[in-house]
């Protein structure tokens, strides 16, 4: 299966973006392999939920930290989600 999103990477941050038009079930819980920090682009809707935590409205503007192997998935809101992830 291929991925939802569409990464381009410069350096440690990539920029991601969900199309609008992504199927809910393509969104899967997982871990990533290093710390980062997420920031949001461009949202409507969409969410954030960490392992353990009721899911959060991702705020255009706003940072988000994501621990390194912690289980974390996006909520699909409408139209497309741009982060801006940077990596350590």
């Amino acid at each position: 299966m291929s991925r939802p999103y569409l990464d381009t990477r410069k350096g440690r941050e990539i920029t991601r973006i969900f199309d609008g038009e992504i199927l809910e079930q393509q969104l899967k819980w997982h871990r990533d392999a290093s710390d980062r920090y997420v920031t949001v682009l461009k949202s409507s809707g969409w969410f954030l939920q960490l392992e353990n935590d009721l899911p959060v409205d991702l705020v255009e503007g706003v940072s988000y930290f994501i621990e390194k192997n912690e289980w974390h998935r996006v909520i699909k809101g409408v139209g497309p989600l741009v982060l801006k992830i940077t990596e350590y």
